[in-house]
């Protein structure tokens, strides 16, 4: 699964080292939690996996309401880049 990460850090990194800035993480996690939800459309009964992507989905809520709270612009710009219903 790494191989989803690096275009989406190319693309919202802030600077050439960002690796670890809310709109990275944001859009790393976005990318597992759509690769998870694809996943459970063929495996439904894989209820251990179900709870890491609830777990990752809280995660990104909060980096949501944190940058929301932060940098209105950036967080309503990620929300239409990301296809979120924030």
């Amino acid at each position: 699964m790494s191989f989803l990460k690096s275009p989406e850090i190319a693309k919202y990194k802030a600077h050439e080292t960002d690796t670890g800035s809310t709109k990275v993480q944001v859009a790393v996690l976005t990318e597992r939690i759509n690769y998870l939800t694809e996943h459970f459309r063929t495996h439904q009964k894989d209820h251990h996996s179900r709870q890491g992507l609830l777990k990752m989905v809280g995660q990104r809520k909060r980096l949501m309401n944190y940058l929301r709270r932060t940098d209105v612009e950036s967080y309503r710009q990620l929300v239409q880049d990301l296809g979120l219903r924030y």
